[in-house]
């Protein structure tokens, strides 16, 4: 009986420094882990990606991006995102990056954009993704991140700050080429 009730203090109090210090967790423990990820995947892509075009290096210039020259697309069957990480897979799917019925169409990490198979990256929709890539160019990859999950947490995804921006450049940048 000992040993049942010891299991249930322990269990309780698990779930209670869970509840109460989720955020810490999250920004102590898993954020570097992703961020720590991130810039892996940006590495990958650096090295696999297309460079821009002409005409999208010009859009990238418009938008303000510094070094539009270092941008590299990688067209994959699925974005990546770190499922082989428990804790990882469990936090992307409570901010919504993963789960069932979610496709992620492209993505960014640093200077690389990650595109998948089939998903039409016209003009707007690579307008978006080059805001993304100007945001980590002001702020840096790991205070985009910190800022996009709790972002993400806070507004969710339709009005969390990033992608607002982002949403704005879709339609400055609405007709495609």
């Amino acid at each position: 009986m000992k040993i049942v009730k010891l299991l249930s203090l322990i269990v309780i109090s698990t779930l209670f420094v869970l509840t109460f210090f989720h955020q810490k967790v999250i920004s102590m423990v898993l954020l570097p882990q992703y961020i720590e990820w991130a810039y892996t995947v940006e590495e990958k892509g650096l090295m696999a990606g297309k460079s821009l075009s002409e005409r999208e290096l010009s859009l990238a210039k418009e938008i303000g991006i510094t070094n539009p020259e270092k941008i590299k697309i990688v067209y994959v069957e699925e974005v990546p995102f770190p499922h082989e990480n428990f804790a990882l897979k469990t936090l992307g799917e409570a901010l919504g990056f993963i789960g069932e019925g979610i496709i992620n169409n492209a993505q960014v990490f640093g200077y690389t954009i990650y595109v998948r198979n089939g998903f039409d990256l016209n003009k707007p929709k690579l307008a978006h993704e080059l805001v993304h890539v100007l945001q980590m160019e002001r702020m840096g990859l790991d205070n985009v991140v910190t800022q996009h999950f709790s972002d993400l947490a806070q507004y969710g995804y339709n009005n969390a700050p990033l992608e607002v921006e982002a949403f704005e450049a879709n339609k400055k940048y609405s007709q495609d080429w």
